[in-house]
């Protein structure tokens, strides 16, 4: 505390280590052991200038309170940094490397541990024992950090060129339908959907879903930017993903300028449903392709048609 009344700006490490998250090892909570904690808002509180904190770690950390802490300028996940985590980390906090990664896992609050036990393997919600979801797919409760989340000394913007929207797949007779479970008051498709193995048994051909995204860097600084694309199942269908990463792109842009990325997706791989059974479906409807690591940030459709069923 003493140290940080007389510095321009406090970088200030905490984590764990091998001794608490290990392969043979199961963490009891999701907090800051020891009286880090402590040493976090007290620091924080003292400081002439702004705090940056480093957290060491590989699982996800409940640092709510200095996320909502305003002397906390900036928080750097470094996982297990390495020999040479050090020079790594010094080069993002003076800005000398412009970062621009994204969390490839939930950040979790600590109640998340005490909502279910670890013998639950379902990833889906078990409603009738109040167990909530588990991954980005399935868990919509209140989050640290989502899956996807990252930060850049700059900003980008997305502009989507789509120019098939609709996708007609001919059905012959020895394809059967398949049922698919829908919210009440959800009217169901004539034909809900197909066996994707049955499309590729019977050699349908199925063309792919193409899109190109132009990414252009708004802010005044080179970087480089993960673009992340999401698939979301038509509405209705009952037990379906939140969303589900179907396909990801990372592109360098120069500060004031853009760059065009294309993306090609295949239905039978990247749009199948997978139900109770678990059989692979192609769900007809209207299907949404999300870029971004906002539900409702740049969306456009793509309406999958059965005929002659």
């Amino acid at each position: 505390m003493q140290a940080a009344q007389n510095t321009d700006a406090t970088v200030l490490v905490v984590g764990i280590d091998l001794s608490i998250e290990a392969e043979s090892l199961d963490r009891r909570d999701l907090l800051l052991p020891g009286y880090q904690r402590q040493l976090i808002e007290q620091v924080a509180m003292s400081a002439k200038g702004p705090v940056i904190l480093v957290v060491m770690s590989a699982g996800g950390v409940d640092i709510e309170f200095a996320k909502n802490n305003p002397n906390i300028k900036a928080i750097i996940w470094a996982g297990y940094a390495g020999e040479e985590g050090g020079h790594g980390i010094a080069d993002v906090v003076f800005g000398k490397y412009n970062p621009s990664g994204r969390l490839p896992l939930t950040w979790h609050e600590n109640d998340y541990v005490n909502m279910l036990p670890m013998i639950s393997m379902p990833l889906r919600p078990i409603d009738s024992l109040g167990y909530p979801g588990r991954t980005y797919k399935f868990y919509n409760g209140s989050v640290v950090y989502p899956f996807g989340y990252g930060l850049s000394y700059t900003t980008f913007n997305y502009k989507v060129e789509a120019s098939k929207n609709i996708l007609d797949v001919n059905l012959d007779k020895f394809i059967k339908c398949r049922d698919v479970n829908y919210t009440q008051g959800v009217a169901k498709p004539p034909c809900p959907a197909v066996l994707i193995d049955d499309l590729s048994e019977c050699q349908i051909k199925i063309n792919d879903l193409e899109f190109s995204v132009e990414v252009e860097n708004t802010g005044d600084r080179d970087g480089s930017e993960a673009i992340l694309v999401y698939w979301v199942a038509p509405n209705g269908i009952l037990d379906a993903p939140i969303k589900q990463l179907v396909a990801f792109q990372k592109v360098f842009v120069e500060a004031g300028k853009s760059t065009k990325v294309d993306f090609k997706l295949c239905p039978t791989k990247d749009l199948g449903l997978i139900d109770f059974q678990a059989y692979n479906l192609l769900a007809a409807g209207t299907h949404t392709i999300i870029l971004g690591d906002n539900v409702a940030s740049f969306p456009f459709s793509i309406n999958i048609h059965y005929s002659d069923y």
